[in-house]
């Protein structure tokens, strides 16, 4: 079964990983290529997205299409990238998503067929 895990910054993990110094941000980024290396197998493709600031929203809910700058919610959170796995079963899939060593939240969701 195919997953897609969507790693979610929130404000809070963005100052606190802002707040690290050079070292200290070494060492986070060392735990992400860590964790990616530890799932090779079971990793099909990943990205990591640019800032929300280069967003574009098109919503089509209105009579006419409305395009404006900037992420698609307002929030406080904000996908920051992702990953997609090919895993036997959710089970499985949230045992990879645990192990997440950035990011406080993944949203964990099916790839339709």
């Amino acid at each position: 079964m195919k997953y897609v895990l969507m790693f979610v910054d929130t404000e809070q993990f963005a100052a606190d990983l802002a707040a690290m110094d050079e070292s200290e941000r070494g060492r986070a980024y060392d735990r992400v290529r860590q964790w990616f290396a530890d799932h090779h197998d079971k990793i099909t493709h990943h990205s990591h997205l640019l800032p929300p600031d280069t967003a574009t929203t098109l919503r089509l809910d209105r009579v006419e299409p409305l395009v404006s700058d900037g992420p698609f919610v307002e929030g406080k959170e904000i996908i920051s990238g992702y990953a997609e796995i090919e895993v036997a079963d959710l089970d499985e899939a949230l045992r990879v998503a645990k192990s997440w060593p950035a990011c406080p939240v993944v949203e964990i969701r099916p790839i339709a067929a």
